[in-house]
């Protein structure tokens, strides 16, 4: 039988390379602010002829809107995401497009505040913070029958700040090389990330406590390695299929979702990793208090005395 558990600190080692990488990142480039977060304008456009969404894009980069972000509504208008336009600035921008594009007309236009986007901000990050703690409350409530069931909720928990700040780090990485920016769709995908991670975590610990009941007798580690073996298949198997829905996503439907889709891309390869090889293995690391082992200069200095 494959010894995960065993090589639990070396998989530890990798996981806080990645988590370096991400915290470094997040240090000195930040994540790039979209409309939604920070400040700007929206506008609904309609084109009496039929254009492409390429073609509006272009239109508007060569009028100086490079950072433009264009969607297309379910009515097939056009949703223009921009940096604060006054009425004149608007007026000429409209003007420019239509003796590009044919004629248009202005559906609706709003600036957002940066007040609003503010709070906006606030909202998406409580949303975030009582997920986890709902999450933490729910797998502790779940396991209430185990020994120490505080355990498996603090344990989901810490693998699920794992997932965000990779998938944050890694966004904020991307955000360098191509132009990505944080909206709600981002925030939709992170909190989509966490309800994904939590499912996985949850049918491995379920069967850690089913093998537990059957054999209370055995070592916990074994018990451990044993249940992450029969239900490792599983847990790849669903990474695997989801990832091929959220590539068509994002091969398909395109920029409508971007941010969405590739939030969900790195989180559900986080999610599957750190489900199988963080949750369940920090549970063995607090049964065997080896938290010493994440501080080597505590070890040597109990070595020395």
């Amino acid at each position: 039988m494959i010894d995960l558990v065993g090589k639990r600190f070396k998989l530890f080692a990798l996981s806080a390379v990645v988590l370096l990488v991400c915290i470094v990142t997040l240090a000195t480039s930040g994540l790039k602010m979209g409309i939604d977060f920070s400040s700007g304008s929206i506008l609904t456009l309609s084109f009496e002829e039929g254009i492409e969404l390429n073609e509006l894009r272009q239109a508007l980069s060569e009028l100086g809107y490079e950072n433009a972000v264009v969607q297309v509504t379910g009515e097939g208008d056009f949703l223009i995401r921009i940096l604060t336009l006054k009425a004149e600035e608007k007026a000429s921008m409209e003007a420019a497009l239509e003796e590009k594009l044919g004629s248009l007309e202005e559906l609706a236009f709003e600036n957002v505040d940066p007040i609003i986007a503010r709070q906006t901000a606030r909202n998406a990050a409580i949303a975030v913070a009582i997920a986890a703690i709902s999450i933490m409350l729910y797998i502790t409530w779940a396991f209430r029958r185990m020994p120490k069931p505080f355990r498996y909720g603090t344990c989901a928990i810490l693998a699920l700040v794992h997932d965000l700040i990779v998938v944050i780090g890694i966004f904020a990485l991307l955000s360098i090389f191509f132009k990505l920016e944080v909206n709600l769709m981002f925030v939709t995908g992170v909190l989509a990330v966490l309800g994904y991670s939590v499912n996985d975590t949850v049918v491995i610990f379920d069967r850690i406590r089913e093998n537990r009941l059957n054999h209370p007798n055995s070592d916990f580690a074994a018990i451990v390695n044993h249940s992450l073996v029969e239900t490792i298949t599983r847990s790849l198997n669903t990474g695997i299929t989801t990832l091929v829905v959220v590539v068509a996503l994002l091969l398909f439907i395109g920029s409508t979702i971007a941010n969405f889709a590739i939030t969900m891309l790195i989180g559900i390869i986080a999610g599957t990793f750190s489900s199988i090889f963080i949750a369940a293995t920090l549970l063995v690391v607090w049964e065997k208090k080896e938290w010493k082992r994440f501080v080597p200069w505590l070890n040597k200095g109990e070595a020395k005395a």
